[in-house]
């Protein structure tokens, strides 16, 4: 193997033990989706919106490539976004923890989805740090 495939191998970890069982992974991802969301704990935080940076990865089965170049072949990721969406509007969530459980159990309701991992980051809470976040990784059970 070399340098760059092994070092890509060894920097996700979960990639790495998917492709232990599977000869191939397909990941899907979405990269800092922004949203202006009702949470918190904290006085200040009730009845206003704030920013939130959301990252996902679905790691996918692999099992068969698109022959066609047809949607009906893929994975519909807009699902997963419009259900991130309708959970970031649907109501006041005092935890990040809370709405990144959400968005795994949901993701991980499809067959096709074998792992995921999931961070939200609160981007305007200190004014000496960029963020402040919580990740969350599951594999499929099964």
């Amino acid at each position: 193997m070399n340098a760059v495939v092994a070092d890509m191998v060894m920097t996700d970890p979960v990639e790495q033990r998917l492709l232990e069982r599977w000869s191939d992974v397909r990941k899907i991802f979405f990269r800092n989706l922004q949203v202006d969301i009702h949470m918190g704990v904290h006085a200040h935080e009730q009845g206003r919106t704030q920013p939130l940076s959301i990252n996902i990865v679905l790691y996918m089965r692999a099992d068969t490539a698109p022959q066609t170049d047809s949607f009906a072949e893929v994975f519909d990721y807009d699902q997963i976004r419009t259900e991130v969406l309708a959970l970031a509007g649907a109501r006041h969530i005092n935890l990040q923890e809370t709405l990144v459980e959400q968005i795994a159990t949901y993701a991980l309701a499809f067959e096709q989805v074998l792992a995921i991992r999931v961070s939200t980051e609160k981007t305007d809470v200190y004014p000496d740090c960029d963020s402040v976040g919580y990740e969350l990784t599951r594999i499929r059970a099964d």
